[in-house]
């Protein structure tokens, strides 16, 4: 039996999440609150297996729920139940300690079955936050592996960021059309990047647009 607690302050989800979980034998409420505070007055850590917070409250946030609930109990597991599916959110809840990430609008059934899968070991995520975790991870391997931007390029990748053309950033450095569009094949390579929107992106990511 899974002993559940649940935080949500959209009364209406609440209480239909109570009655999903009355229906499924395996799963068990033993509190469902309305903010964080009230958790965290309220609920018996010794006699609960998993947490399933929202994240965005009035008052004390649900990542900090999940921070507060991991060091209270730490064999605890946390799941984020969340519209957000921003980079910020989703990774501010996995370090505060969450184990998955469901975002509202799944099928509800779904989040019976994501509880027992977190409880059996794994980390369900809704595909779209799965996406943003791989997206994130193939950008930090490119990251880690590029070649370092000469001063020069530095300047030509700002130029492509700020919209100018080849022949205008060749009349501005005073150089051929060809000689930049050989310092963006450069940029491309040492970037790993396939696409002026990617060479863009990971320049970003590494500060040169900064």
């Amino acid at each position: 039996m899974i002993r559940l607690c649940i935080v949500e302050d959209d009364v209406p989800l609440r209480d239909k999440l109570v009655r999903l979980f009355a229906d499924t034998p395996d799963i068990r409420v033993t509190g469902a609150f309305v903010s964080a505070e009230e958790c965290i007055e309220k609920i018996q850590w010794e006699q609960t297996d998993a947490l399933l917070s929202d994240i965005e409250f009035p008052g004390m946030s649900g990542v900090e729920l999940i921070a507060i609930a991991c060091l209270k109990k730490p064999d605890l597991r946390a799941m984020a139940f969340t519209v957000y599916e921003d980079r910020k959110t989703v990774f501010a809840a996995l370090r505060a300690g969450a184990l998955g990430y469901v975002v509202k609008g799944s099928p509800i059934e779904e989040v019976a079955q994501a509880i027992r899968q977190m409880m059996d070991g794994g980390s369900p995520m809704s595909p779209a936050v799965a996406r943003k975790l791989i997206g994130e991870f193939c950008s930090l391997t490119s990251s880690s592996n590029h070649e370092p931007l000469s001063s020069r390029e530095k300047h030509l990748i700002r130029f492509i960021a700020d919209g100018m053309l080849y022949k205008e950033i060749a009349a501005q450095l005073g150089i051929s059309v060809n000689t930049v569009h050989t310092h963006i094949t450069n940029i491309y390579k040492k970037l790993h990047a396939s696409s002026r929107d990617e060479a863009l992106r990971l320049a970003a990511s590494l500060g040169y647009l900064g």
